[in-house]
C-alpha cells in the first residue's frame, strides 16, 4: 500500500515537465530534500499509528487527542485530499503516457473521458473484492518496482553505447534564468529551486495510506510504521536514479521546448518504439494501481467516519455488502465525487498541474497538524505496541516541523490560487456539514466511541450477530 500510493511513476510522470519549466533540470536535486523532509514526517505517523492503529488515520488521531470536532475536520480533509489526488493520478494516463504510447494528440476533453473511466473500473474492481484489489496491487507493485530498476539499467546502459549521457545537464538551469534562482522569492511568489521541491513533495505522498488499512493488517504496530519508511526509502534512491538518467539524457536544457510527455518521448527515444512501449505499459500498470491504492483508502476513511456516524449520508456508507463484504457504498460515493471533481477541473487548459498542486496542498496541511497533535501528545499516548522513536524523538520532530514549514510556504505562489479556491471551497462544504451537526445533535454527540474490532464489526455487520464488547 504505501510504496504502492507512492508510486515513482505516477508522481514523476505527472510532474517532471512542470518542474523543467518552473526550476530547469537542475531541479531534480530538489528530490533528496523532500526524501528527508517526509521520512520525519512518517516516522511521526509511524509512532502514532503502533500507538493508535485504527482505521482513519489523521480523523481518529486529531479525533481522540485533541477533540471530535477538529478531528471531524481533518477527516473531511483528509477525505478531500484522496478524492482529488484520485484524479489527479488517474489523469496522469492519458495526459502524459497514452499519447505518446498510441501516437495521438492529447486534449483535455480525451483525457477527461479516459480518467473517468479508469476510476468506474477502478470502483467495480474494489467493491466487488477486497482480495482481487489486493492482488492487482500486489501484482502491479511488484512489476512497477522490476520495471523501474530495468528501465534505470536500459537509460543507463543505452545512454552511455550511445554516448548521449550528458551528466553536465544535470546542474543546467536550462530555460529558466540563472539570476536569483536559489532565491526564496517575493510574498506571492517562490524561487525557481524551491518550486522544484514539487516534484518530491507530489510524488512523495500518500505512505500514510498503510496507517489507514490498519484495521485489516495483521500486527499493524509493527507493520505499518516499517512499511511507510521502506517505501520512502526505497522510493527516495529508485527515484534519484531513474532523474538522473532522463535529465541526463534530456537533450540541450537551454533549447528544452516544454512537453506535455517528457519523460515518455525520452524513453521511446533511447530504447525505441518496442521496448519504449512496453515500459510505458508498466508506467500504466503502475498508474492505474496507484489510482485504485487511493480509491481503496478513501473507501475505508468514508467508511470509519460513517460508522462513528460522522460522514454526511452515514447511513448507506457504512454498510457491508452481504455477498461481496466490502463497504460497497462508500465506494459508490467516491467514484461519483472524482467523477464531479473531474467535472470541475476538466475544462481548464492546466487541468493536471492544478489537480497535482490541490493533490499537494492538502497533505501538507495534515501532516503539519499530524506533526503538530504528537509534538503536543507525545507524553500522554498510549504506550507503542512496536515502533518507537526513542532517543532520536525530539529530533526527528524539529526537522519534520521545519520541513513543513517550508513546505507550506511554497504555496504563496500565485499560481497555486486555484487549487487553494478548491481547499477553500471544499473546507467550507465540511464546515457547514459539522455546524449541521452541531445544530442538530448537539458536540455531545460528536464524542469518539472506543477503540473495537474491525473485524468483529464486518462480522456483526453480515451475519446480523450482535457485536461483542469494545476492545481496546
Amino acid at each position: 500500500m504505501a510504496f504502492g500510493f507512492i508510486s515513482i511513476a505516477t508522481g514523476i510522470f505527472t510532474t517532471y515537465g512542470a518542474m523543467l519549466t518552473s526550476s530547469g533540470p537542475i531541479g531534480i536535486w530538489t528530490w533528496p530534500v523532500v526524501v528527508v523532509g517526509q521520512l520525519m514526517v512518517a516516522l511521526i505517523i509511524g509512532s502514532l499509528s503502533a500507538r493508535i492503529p485504527v482505521t482513519g488515520y489523521i480523523y481518529q488521531w486529531a479525533s481522540r487527542l485533541t477533540n471530535p470536532v477538529f478531528g471531524w475536520m481533518m477527516g473531511w480533509l483528509g477525505f478531500t485530499f484522496l478524492a482529488v489526488v484520485l484524479c489527479a493520478v488517474d489523469d496522469t494516463i492519458p495526459s502524459t503516457v497514452l499519447p505518446v504510447l498510441f501516437g495521438y494528440e492529447g486534449t483535455a476533453a480525451n483525457a477527461w473521458v479516459i480518467t473517468g473511466l479508469l476510476i468506474v473500473a477502478q470502483a467495480v474492481v474494489i467493491a466487488l473484492s477486497t482480495k482481487l484489489t489486493q492482488r492487482v496491487n500486489s501484482f502491479a507493485v511488484t512489476i512497477e518496482l522490476f520495471g523501474m530498476i530495468a528501465l534505470v539499467i536500459l537509460l543507463f546502459a543505452v545512454g552511455y553505447f550511445r554516448n548521449e549521457l550528458n551528466f553536465a545537464d544535470l546542474f543546467s538551469t536550462g530555460t529558466v534564468p540563472a539570476e536569483g534562482y536559489f532565491s526564496f522569492g517575493g510574498l506571492t511568489n517562490a524561487g525557481p529551486w524551491i518550486m522544484g521541491t514539487l516534484l518530491g513533495a507530489f510524488t512523495i505522498v500518500g505512505f500514510e495510506s498503510a496507517a489507514n488499512l490498519a484495521e485489516e493488517t495483521h500486527q499493524p504496530e509493527i507493520v505499518v510504521p516499517r512499511a511507510m519508511w521502506q517505501a520512502i526509502v526505497s522510493v527516495g534512491v529508485l527515484g534519484m536514479l531513474f532523474l538522473i538518467a532522463v535529465t541526463a539524457l534530456l537533450g540541450d536544457p537551454t533549447t528544452f521546448k516544454p512537453s506535455a510527455t517528457p519523460i515518455a518521448d525520452v524513453i521511446s527515444h533511447v530504447l525505441g518504439p518496442i521496448v519504449g512501449n512496453l515500459l510505458l505499459v508498466m508506467v500504466v500498470i503502475s498508474i492505474y494501481a496507484c489510482g485504485q491504492i487511493i480509491f481503496l483508502s478513501a473507501t475505508r476513511l468514508v467508511w470509519a467516519m460513517s460508522r462513528d456516524k460522522r460522514f454526511p449520508g452515514w447511513r448507506l456508507w457504512h454498510r457491508i455488502h452481504p455477498t461481496f463484504h466490502t463497504p460497497a457504498n462508500a465506494t459508490i460515493l467516491v467514484a461519483i465525487v472524482g467523477q464531479i471533481i473531474l467535472a470541475i477541473f476538466a475544462h481548464q487548459t492546466d487541468a493536471l498541474f492544478a489537480l497535482f498542486s490541490a493533490a499537494t496542498i492538502l497533505p501538507v496541511i495534515i501532516y503539519a497538524v499530524t506533526v503538530w497533535i504528537y509534538a503536543a501528545k507525545r507524553n500522554r499516548l498510549p504506550a507503542s505496541r512496536g515502533f518507537t522513536l526513542g532517543s532520536f524523538e525530539l529530533p526527528v520532530i524539529a526537522i519534520a516541523a521545519a520541513w513543513i514549514i517550508f513546505e507550506l510556504a511554497i504555496f504563496r505562489d500565485a499560481s497555486f490560487l486555484v487549487p487553494w479556491l478548491y481547499v477553500a471551497a471544499m473546507f467550507a462544504l465540511g464546515a457547514l456539514y459539522l455546524a449541521f451537526i452541531v445544530f442538530v445533535d448537539g458536540v455531545a454527540k460528536l464524542k469518539m466511541p472506543d477503540l473495537s474490532s474491525v473485524d468483529a464489526k464486518l462480522d456483526a455487520d453480515i451475519e446480523g450477530a450482535p457485536l461483542p464488547a469494545p476492545a481496546r
